[in-house]
């Protein structure tokens, strides 16, 4: 099957799963913080991230839900950035992969980010170790994608309205369709 086609199968299938607790569904979360990532001017790469973070969440019979109530952390954005790297590139998979790593940091330097985050979201910033400690912000401060990481933070956050509006899945094709590797050109 190719690559667009099974992430629009996942969109449309397990993407259609209540989030975590939040009043959107996991799809919805995905194509709201795609939109909001191409609203904000982003390049094609870091769009295609916001829309495809949180795909670590899709596990089949066992979710990622199931896992992050469990108090486990499920690593979704390990397995996430490791499911997009078979398709896409590093511009498109690193993004997501600190992407919890992200919310984190900016609980830790950031005056105020923790305030507005959604019960669901303290929950899984406890599952995922809490907000750094001061040498852990400063070190993945010091990452290479640290901004894109925490770009794609942002928009997910924002991302949980259930009154805004946002292109569906087929939106997205052409522009993931042009990311993936086996369709570049040197």
């Amino acid at each position: 099957m190719n690559p667009v086609d099974e992430l629009a199968a996942l969109f449309a299938g397990e993407g259609g799963a209540e989030y975590l607790g939040e009043a959107v569904t996991q799809a919805g979360h995905m194509l709201q913080a795609g939109a909001l990532a191409e609203a904000a001017g982003a390049p094609a790469p870091l769009v295609a991230a916001a829309l495809l973070h949180d795909i670590g969440h899709f596990h089949g019979t066992v979710t990622g839900r199931d896992l992050m109530e469990g108090h486990q952390d499920n690593r979704h954005s390990h397995t996430g950035a490791d499911r997009l790297a078979r398709w896409f590139g590093p511009e498109v998979a690193e993004p997501v992969r600190p992407h919890v790593a992200a919310k984190r940091y900016l609980c830790a330097v950031e005056p105020g980010y923790f305030a507005p985050l959604s019960e669901a979201s303290v929950h899984t910033l406890r599952v995922q170790g809490g907000p750094m400690m001061v040498e852990q912000a400063r070190a993945f401060a010091e990452l290479p994608g640290a901004a894109d990481a925490v770009a794609v933070r942002r928009w997910a956050e924002q991302a949980k309205d259930p009154g805004l509006a946002t292109p569906d899945f087929d939106h997205f094709r052409p522009l993931l369709a042009s990311l993936l590797l086996e369709r570049r050109t040197p």
